[in-house]
């Protein structure tokens, strides 16, 4: 890898209007400490990214995020088990993600979903998690956050056949304008990452264009997937001003409007309006 692809992207001009990355993993950035989030999160306002939600994958990752949303006032976590590490997915694994979900600062359970890409864990698995942590969001009251890679329909029928919670948010989307408007039909959120700015990504630029505003969401997945022209370079939550800006040209909206309905269906998404502003600093 040569120097240039080790480095971070430039931070962008701020954009006029405030966002929120609605899915990020600092832990995965790189992030430890308190003072870690600090920088990353200042590097984020910089760009009008001024909220950022961190989602944990495994155990050890949801304990870490817990406590991190606790740590500065910008940051929320989502808490459940990624699909791909569903093999071990035992009944202390359940106490634990349920106890962790109902911080206050905890505003989604997710990511949980299908993953058919990798070969972790079997479907079988997957399945009996992803239906758990569906009963938990409708239990906690708290929007489930979906991971759906190459699982389209196995994910569409098992929220079907469990009935979906009243706030589902389909993370870095991925399928084309048909799953699109079924996702949208059935009223889900749809929260788009760095491959929509992809020029090569037609189907998702094209499913892209037809989510309406509230129920569409801009997010990093850092730090994976950095967005167009950076692709292949280390991601950070401050990057999803790019992709807001290329979804913008794309829908030929005006970047404060788009802006302005993205923050505002975060806003209602994860209820941020009746979390507590209060946090603690940690020395850890």
């Amino acid at each position: 890898m040569s120097d240039k692809r080790r480095e971070r992207p430039p931070v962008p001009e701020r954009l006029p209007v405030p966002i929120i990355d609605a899915h990020t993993h600092l832990d995965a950035c790189g992030a430890e400490a308190a003072g870690d989030v600090a920088v990353m999160l200042d590097r984020a306002e910089a760009a009008g990214v001024t909220r950022v939600v961190t989602v944990a994958d495994d155990l050890a990752a949801a304990r870490w995020a817990a406590e991190a949303a606790d740590w500065d006032e910008r940051l929320y976590a989502a808490i459940a088990i990624h699909p791909t590490r569903t093999t071990d997915f035992d009944d202390v694994t359940r106490a634990e993600i349920e106890r962790l979900v109902m911080g206050e600062r905890v505003v989604a359970v997710g990511e949980t979903g299908l993953d058919y890409y990798w070969d972790y864990s079997t479907p079988e698995s997957q399945q009996t998690a992803f239906r758990w942590h569906i009963d938990l969001a409708k239990r906690v009251g708290k929007p489930l956050m979906i991971h759906d890679r190459d699982a389209h329909e196995d994910v569409l029928r098992i929220l079907a056949e469990e009935g979906a919670p009243d706030r589902v948010i389909f993370h870095c989307f991925s399928g084309d304008a048909d799953v699109a408007r079924r996702c949208v039909d059935a009223g889900y959120v749809l929260s788009f990452a760095g491959p929509v700015t992809f020029r090569n990504a037609r189907p998702l630029r094209e499913a892209a264009t037809l989510v309406p505003r509230d129920q569409l969401l801009v997010e990093t997945d850092a730090p994976f997937l950095t967005p167009h022209p950076y692709r292949g370079r280390p991601n950070e939550p401050y990057c999803a001003a790019y992709t807001l800006r290329d979804l913008a040209e794309l829908r030929e909206e005006d970047v404060s409007s788009l802006a302005a309905a993205v923050n505002a269906t975060a806003e209602r998404i994860f209820s941020l309006r009746s979390v507590t502003a209060s946090v603690t600093k940690s020395d850890n």
